[in-house]
């Protein structure tokens, strides 16, 4: 008991000299030095190093920008410190942010890579090391976690999320922010979390990068917003609007997003911060007629910080003189950038995280690079397996495509200050694991283009091996901001390749490399075993030479749903039924294509391994349970190969009938179990009001009484059913 009040009493009086330092400088500030912490500029990177952008110096002295993204290193950012420290009226610190988005030096499979891996545990390890390395090097805060939830695989961004499912986007939004953040902000081999893109950025229509999103209120908040929310309950200290309007508006001048929802529901007192330039394109929207009305709308709305628009660093001022926006908005966005720089301790020792020793050593170590190992192994997902996997050692094996060899492209997009020629190509992880006598290799084609000059060549590489391991899949240029997809078949004539290799006979494994879900119905059919492997990271190459040769046992699971093709685009696991449900083949009169089944290529939480397991069927303890009360649903898994695996059980739930339609499935639960060869285990879950919530037609958010089917199993089309019931 005395230590917890020790501990509250604490932190009552951190708290209370955080204010006091805060309020102090506020009443000190002028308004230019004012605006110039509201105000975020950038570095840049040139061949020879760091460099500002002229003027931007001066800036810094005269305090009219406290805030930069883009620069790193400990020795470059610890000499512009030096500069609003040393050299400005007041020396508050500089607040340095930067997309460390799956990893800094040492980088991580892309995050819808390791949504696949559905291990929340080591999503917020990489995390952890992703502060660890990017703090050594200056930076204080990542504009990361990304908890856009996206069912549009045309869209670029897809990749720098965890999929299509708000429950597992939550987890995953928790897990992120934790690692960045650890348990005191202060230590500096943390930083600051910054909650993106709000709101519902993922939703653009036809999958077009900034495009408008338009959706009800009730989709939003049950089918985007949760994993926002995780991240802020999660302690997150920022958040950035997004680009996208909603609603009509855009999201930089929300209210209703920023103060309504954000602040006022959630509680949320950080910085939010613009998207680049995200206050300037308003006026491209159509809802300000100059950056200056822009800036103003912005900050009323809720925004504190404006990301390279320049809208309060040229206007602001003018629109204070003009009384268009009040001096106490202004000074409230003050303190709350204030606030984060204090939280991060930069007002103690604003050199904190620019250690050129902790740098030098704790970047790339052997722990990180295993962390990346581990996370690009659990990372893939085995779609098919007609038994060409695993690979017996010293089988001799043509490997095919330039991907094959081009490791650069193993770090997807977003990859921060990541070394492109550093990790080792999956062909010469293949020839160091196999042997080089027992490989030999034919780029084939290009991952685009319509080259087939070295179509001869690979197909004799593959009649001269016993069989084929093709490289193939997008650029990754392909993926990321402003890499939009009118189609999401794989690129080029990799396929056709693939197809003529297949005619020979021999067993074909695909290595697919692609930052999104791709349309995989030819591969599938001409390939003996597809393992999509994402972009792998740093450690790629090894991870999946590992999984191809069963050194590690695939245990990646869909965060996505794969379509047949994108003419059932939006396709995901909690889709609604309509009046006509598809239900009697044949028959016209109901909700089908003509063309091609409604059932994906391959479902949300699909995912093969080398091993096989059984389940059991659904014990309930009890039929039925009311508002203060819970039930738990059990069922038993058995691991029926003969090796060690990794499943992952999951839990859906529908409700039967409400006061406004709901989705066939909802993901509501899942675990991860480990078993060897015939061990068994019993996996069990609590369903209680809150799983079971909703928002109802008056828009509460809250249970109704009523009838439930349960499904736990291996996927979304994979499970074993119940049935309970619920009674206020």
């Amino acid at each position: 008991m005395k230590k917890t009040l020790l501990l509250i009493t604490t932190t009552i009086l951190a708290v209370a000299c955080t204010q006091s330092r805060v309020e102090k400088l506020v009443r000190q500030m002028t308004v230019d030095e004012k605006i110039g912490q509201l105000t975020m500029f950038t570095s840049d990177w040139s061949v020879t190093g760091p460099s500002m952008r002229p003027g931007f110096e001066k800036d810094i002295r005269e305090g009219r920008c406290g805030n930069l993204l883009n620069a790193y290193t400990a020795s470059y950012n610890r000499k512009l410190q030096e500069i609003a420290v040393n050299e400005t009226r007041l020396g508050i610190p500089l607040l340095f942010g930067y997309d460390v988005i799956h990893g800094f030096r040492t980088i991580f499979p892309i995050n819808l890579g390791m949504a696949a891996s559905w291990d929340t545990e080591l999503i917020q390890e990489t995390a952890r090391v992703a502060a660890v390395e990017a703090s050594a090097a200056g930076i204080h805060w990542t504009f990361s976690p990304m908890c856009d939830v996206s069912v549009e695989p045309r869209w670029g961004r897809v990749s720098e999320g965890s999929g299509e499912d708000p429950f597992l986007g939550s987890r995953i939004a928790e897990a992120m922010t934790r690692g960045y953040q650890g348990d005191d902000l202060a230590d500096p081999a943390t930083i600051a979390a910054c909650v993106k893109h709000f709101a519902a950025y993922g939703a653009p229509q036809a999958g077009r990068e900034y495009n408008t999103v338009d959706m009800s209120e009730r989709w939003l908040r049950e089918f985007y917003m949760p994993p926002y929310e995780a991240a802020v309950k999660a302690g997150a200290r920022t958040v950035m609007a997004s680009f996208n309007e909603l609603d009509g508006v855009p999201a930089t001048a929300s209210h209703h997003l920023l103060t309504e929802i954000l602040r006022d529901e959630w509680g949320f007192d950080g910085l939010v911060v613009s998207d680049y330039t995200g206050i300037m394109e308003m006026t491209f929207h159509g809802t300000a007629r100059d950056t200056c009305q822009a800036g103003v709308q912005a900050l009323e709305a809720g925004l504190d910080m404006d990301m390279m628009s320049a809208a309060f660093y040229n206007y602001l001022k003018g629109s204070i003189e003009r009384g268009e926006i009040k001096m106490k908005t202004v000074d409230e966005a003050v303190r709350r950038i204030l606030r984060v720089k204090e939280e991060l301790g930069l007002f103690d020792d604003p050199y904190r995280y620019c250690d050129e020793q902790r740098e030098a050593s704790q970047t790339m170590t052997p722990e990180h690079l295993a962390t990346a190992l581990k996370m690009a192994e659990e990372s893939a997902v085995l779609l098919k397996n007609e038994g060409v996997l695993p690979i017996k050692k010293g089988t001799k094996v043509a490997v095919i495509g330039t991907l094959a060899d081009d490791p650069n492209q193993y770090l997807g997009s977003w990859r921060a200050a990541g070394d492109g020629s550093y990790p080792q190509s999956i062909l010469y992880a293949i020839m160091d694991y196999n042997g080089e006598k027992n490989v030999v290799y034919a780029k084939g084609c290009r991952q685009f283009g319509e080259d087939r000059s070295g179509f001869a060549e690979a197909l004799r590489a593959a009649r001269s091996a016993e069989m084929v391991v093709m490289v193939i899949g997008e650029d990754y240029s392909w993926s990321g901001e402003a890499a939009s997809r009118s189609n999401i078949d794989v690129p080029g004539v990799q396929t056709e390749l693939l197809e003529k290799i297949a005619a020979l006979g021999k067993p074909v494994a695909v290595v697919l490399l692609s930052g999104r879900p791709l349309a995989l119905e030819r591969e599938s059919k001409a390939a003996g075993a597809i393992l999509e492997a994402w972009y792998p990271g740093t450690m790629g190459g090894k991870a999946v030479t590992n999984l191809l040769f069963g050194e590690a046992n695939p245990q990646g699971r869909l965060p996505v749903t794969f379509p047949l093709c994108l003419g059932q685009v939006p396709v995901y696991h909690y889709m609604k039924n309509t009046g006509r449900p598809y239900l009697h083949p044949g028959f016209k009169y109901e909700s089908h294509y003509l063309d091609i089944p409604n059932e994906p290529l391959y479902a949300f939480g699909e995912g093969l391994s080398y091993t096989s397991f059984e389940y059991g069927e659904v014990s309930l303890s009890a039929d039925s349970f009311g508002a203060k009360g819970s039930i738990t649903a059990s069922i038993e898994v058995r691991n029926t190969g003969d090796r060690a695996g990794v499943e992952t059980v999951q839990m859906y739930i529908h409700d039967r009938l409400a006061s406004v339609t709901r989705p066939v499935r909802q993901l509501k639960g899942f675990e991860q179990i480990s078993l060897q060869a015939g061990e068994a285990r019993t996996v069990s879950f609590t369903i209680d009001p809150e799983t079971i919530s909703f928002w109802r037609r008056d828009m509460t958010y809250g249970p109704e009484a009523g009838e439930f089917d349960l499904y736990i199993g291996h996927a979304s089309n994979d499970t074993k059913a119940a049935s309970f019931s619920y009674e206020d």
